[in-house]
């Protein structure tokens, strides 16, 4: 199991290309995937050891209601690039000042069953976090140990019944004081693809 501090992730992010990427949801094609999309994957740099954060989408949203998630939206045409979509959606979603954030690396795109195409971009943040979370998208914002992320024993592939078929995913369940946060689908096969990147 890989253990990480700044100094390593930045080396190993600044050279490493996974050589197995997962790129979307099990039958899902490119061609498929019109919508152009960034989400941000956060890095928490506290003095006890990295972490990553996530969202919880409140109940009511129309798409993947109360899933776990990270920060991030559809590009708009003002955008200068993938990366400028994921800060400032993390802006308008959490509240994360985009100065606070240092990228990293991109990670493969990855292309959703609703018809995204993602490209998650990896950035650092120095804590603490004065986070405000739009409480119209985000029910919570938590954290779970990079440590945990990057053991593989904690990737499980499930499958379940979609329109008829039987397909594949990811999930990694993570237990915290407040009860169980069920971490799945493209944002598990996101860090999956984190983990591919780093340990390659």
């Amino acid at each position: 199991m890989m253990d990480l501090d700044v100094a390593g992730l930045r080396e190993r992010l600044g050279r490493a290309r996974p050589a197995a990427a997962v790129y979307g949801d099990d039958g899902t094609g490119r061609e498929e995937a019109a919508t152009v999309a960034a989400v941000l994957v956060p890095i928490i740099a506290h003095g006890a050891g990295l972490t990553v954060l996530f969202t919880q989408r409140t109940a009511h949203l129309k798409a993947h209601s109360g899933q776990v998630s990270f920060p991030g939206g559809r590009a708009e045409p003002g955008d200068a690039s993938l990366e400028e979509t994921a800060l400032r959606e993390s802006e308008e979603e959490i509240g994360l000042p985009r100065a606070r954030v240092e990228i990293l690396a991109r990670l493969p795109e990855y292309f959703t069953r609703t018809g995204f195409r993602v490209t998650p971009i990896v950035g650092l943040v120095q804590p603490p976090l004065n986070l405000t979370p739009d409480p119209h998208e985000v029910e919570a914002v938590f954290e779970v140990p990079l440590s945990f992320l990057l053991d593989v024993r904690n990737h499980r592939r499930q499958t379940r019944e979609f329109q008829g078929r039987t397909v594949g995913f990811y999930e990694m369940p993570y237990k915290t004081d407040e009860g169980e946060r069920y971490i799945w689908g493209a944002t598990a096969g996101m860090i999956v693809n984190l983990v591919r990147t780093l340990a390659d």
